[in-house]
């Protein structure tokens, strides 16, 4: 993986490549694909914009990303081998990288409340054991009184209520933290500009067998068909 720093100034026009602007000093993730359905999931059948990327593509990008710094602006470049096709065709890919990205996010909040949500039951539970535990080992001791036997049942009733809350205790101070490290990084991947570069490796028509121009099972897509009734 490289990163670089994009130098060329903001809305720079280049005949060969589409889509967003890359601001300056921004840190590039540069993606190599021959074909822009080669970044997607190719068996999920849901539509242009609501697709899974594959999950290849999404460990090369997030991977990437966490090599940077986490203050740093992102942006994802696209190496296409084959010409420009469809004039939307750049911003149906970034609306389809942002749309996965950000339900990426709501996925792991989701999976951030849910932990919060059982550490609090596990810090009650732990809270009830560790005073039962206590109070079990102090009766039983005086109960006991002077018998060594008595100390040892009070000692062991005690490091078990303390045992008991490892759970609440790991959730709080390890847990969380990476969900919410990786849900920040799915709001910055949702946001970053995205830009095809085309290398012109293929025909000049290689285009209409890749997406967004045909479906994931090679009909003619919905969208292209109502820009040729537009035109």
């Amino acid at each position: 993986m490289r990163a670089d720093a994009m130098t060329n100034a903001s809305g720079t026009k280049d005949e060969a490549s589409a889509g967003d602007p890359i601001p300056p000093k921004c840190s590039v993730i540069e993606v190599h694909v021959g074909e822009l359905k080669q970044l997607f999931n190719a068996i999920d059948p849901s539509p242009f914009r609501d697709k899974d990327l594959d999950p290849k593509a999404e460990e090369f990008i997030v991977g990437w990303a966490k090599d940077l710094p986490s203050d740093a602006p992102l942006a994802l470049v696209i190496d296409l081998d084959r010409e420009a096709g469809l004039p939307n065709e750049a911003a149906v890919l970034r609306d389809a990288i942002h749309e996965f990205f950000s339900q990426r996010g709501e996925a792991h909040r989701r999976r951030l409340r849910e932990l919060f949500r059982v550490g609090r039951t596990s810090l009650v539970i732990g809270l009830v054991a560790l005073a039962s535990a206590i109070a079990l080992g102090d009766f039983l001791a005086a109960l006991m009184k002077g018998s060594r036997i008595g100390e040892i049942l009070r000692e062991s009733l005690t490091i078990g209520g303390w045992v008991s809350m490892w759970r609440p205790l790991e959730i709080f101070l390890y847990d969380w933290w990476p969900i919410r490290s990786e849900a920040r990084l799915s709001d910055r991947l949702a946001a970053m500009p995205v830009r095809i570069r085309y290398l012109n490796a293929k025909g000049p028509d290689a285009w209409r067998g890749d997406w967004p121009a045909v479906s994931p099972r090679g009909e003619r897509g919905a969208e292209p068909r109502a820009l040729n009734q537009a035109s």
